[in-house]
């Protein structure tokens, strides 16, 4: 585990960071924009491949189009959460949706979540990179401490969690009831002295010659970013 010794550090010439004012992130295979009610029959459709993918979250699936799109419009009427629609390159699609949230630059702390990755976008570089992007605008803007938090039955969730190098922090018990179910809460998160070391991680997964003639990687983003870890999630 971490050696808290500098849980007291002096911060007394810190400032804090700026709130996420909606720039594009532009990569190699990924582009992330604030999602508006113009991406919704785009994402809507890629969506409708697999309804799996609303199963921990409190909201969806959305039947018809219409429907997605006016949950759209309520959410970006929003501050936070600051929701981004995500763009694979590599299959010229709009394929899913995360968010910068539990925005709190007093502490410099700030949550990715509300990720919705629908089938085709899984797995793909884009989807990697998308995750890497947002890392890179919180930790560069000057924020400490980028969180991940997932409904503790979701393995899934906890297994990208630390495939992208945050560490585990525990569960809160039943901290939550979503679509009629307790849910616990598993918690993760990385720090900014972490990030030169996770920066470089991204960059050896991401680039091109970490990729065969048939795109299968070389080396795994999970064994780049172990050594960074303090503590593994038990479950995985």
């Amino acid at each position: 585990m971490q050696d808290f010794a500098d849980s007291m550090e002096d911060l007394s010439n810190w400032q804090p960071p700026r709130w996420p004012d909606g720039e594009v992130f532009e990569g190699r295979y990924a582009r992330l924009e604030l999602l508006t009610p113009d991406h919704a029959e785009a994402l809507f459709a890629a969506n409708a491949v697999d309804d799996a993918i609303w199963k921990y979250l409190p909201y969806g699936p959305f039947a018809e189009v219409d429907g997605y799109r006016a949950w759209v419009e309520k959410v970006v009427a929003e501050p936070d959460p600051r929701f981004h629609a995500i763009y694979d390159k590599e299959a010229g699609a709009w394929g899913g949706v995360a968010s910068l949230m539990r925005i709190n630059p007093a502490a410099g702390t700030i949550e990715v979540g509300h990720i919705n990755y629908s089938r085709p976008l899984q797995r793909t570089r884009a989807a990697t990179e998308a995750m890497f992007l947002l890392m890179e605008w919180a930790y560069e803007a000057g924020y400490r401490r980028y969180e991940w938090k997932c409904h503790g039955a979701n393995m899934g969730s906890r297994r990208a969690a630390q495939r992208y190098g945050f560490s585990y922090e525990g569960v809160f018990r039943q901290a939550g009831v979503v679509k009629g179910r307790s849910r616990d809460t598993a918690w993760f998160a990385s720090i900014d002295k972490e990030w030169p070391a996770l920066k470089a991680a991204f960059e050896t997964w991401l680039a091109p010659e970490n990729f065969d003639g048939e795109g299968r990687q070389k080396q795994s983003l999970s064994s780049l970013t172990a050594p960074i870890l303090v503590a593994r999630d038990p479950k995985l």
